[in-house]
């Protein structure tokens, strides 16, 4: 089994985006590379490698001069960032070998119906979501996807914050995996694209509806 290591600058992204996934960081804020770099405990070059890299994948922006700042949080950028996602599963279901997605579609049938018996936090809720989607596209055998996939979705994690826990949302997300899943086990691979696309795409609204109720808390606040 060959041993997987990660760089210093990948160890750094890493770390920059648990920290946002947590909430840790104010989104449109300009970034102190001084003060970060001496709070992760890592050099200054590292970590501008590690920020150049993040600005690629649409969690930092880069102003000439002014150096980097973390990118503004806004539905629209999720909405942008949701509609790539979904085209890029799409196409990696298109990819799949259909004698291989129809073998792994009871395991992703079960999976989605596990989703009900979550204890609903949100940590909980996305690293099930996270482990659905990746066995649905898993036997995609286009490398250059699977990674393009992941970048988009680095982004996406800026936003796990607003996403929280509870029953509706577990409801919500048991019904559309079992729609993609029930699409499968069927044999009909467009019904299965038309879930998976409504499955990524309901979520604006959901974002939508988070954000808003954030920006009301702090303007009354």
């Amino acid at each position: 089994m060959a041993i997987q290591r990660q760089s210093l600058r990948e160890q750094i992204e890493t770390e920059i985006m648990n920290r946002v996934g947590a909430g840790e960081f104010d989104m449109g804020k300009g970034i102190n590379e001084v003060e970060l770099s001496a709070e992760l405990g890592v050099s200054r070059t590292p970590l501008r490698e590690a920020l150049i890299s993040l600005t690629q994948q649409g969690v930092i922006t880069r102003i000439s001069g002014k150096g980097f700042r973390w990118a503004p949080i806004s539905e629209t950028d999720y909405a942008d960032a949701v509609q790539i996602v979904a085209a890029l599963e799409c196409l990696a279901l298109d990819l799949s070998p259909v004698d291989e997605l129809a073998a792994i579609a009871p395991q992703i049938l079960a999976l989605a119906n596990s989703f009900t018996i979550s204890e609903g936090s949100s940590e909980e809720i996305n690293g099930h979501d996270d482990q659905f989607h990746q066995l649905l596209t898993s036997r995609c055998p286009n490398a250059r996807l699977h990674e393009a996939i992941a970048a988009h979705k680095t982004a996406l994690r800026r936003y796990e914050k607003f996403f929280v826990g509870g029953g509706d949302r577990i409801g919500r997300a048991a019904t559309e995996h079992s729609a993609i899943a029930d699409a499968l086990l069927a044999g009909d691979l467009p019904a299965a694209r038309q879930a998976l696309s409504a499955n990524w795409l309901n979520s604006t609204s959901r974002i939508a509806q988070a954000l808003a109720s954030k920006e009301k808390s702090r303007v009354s606040a």
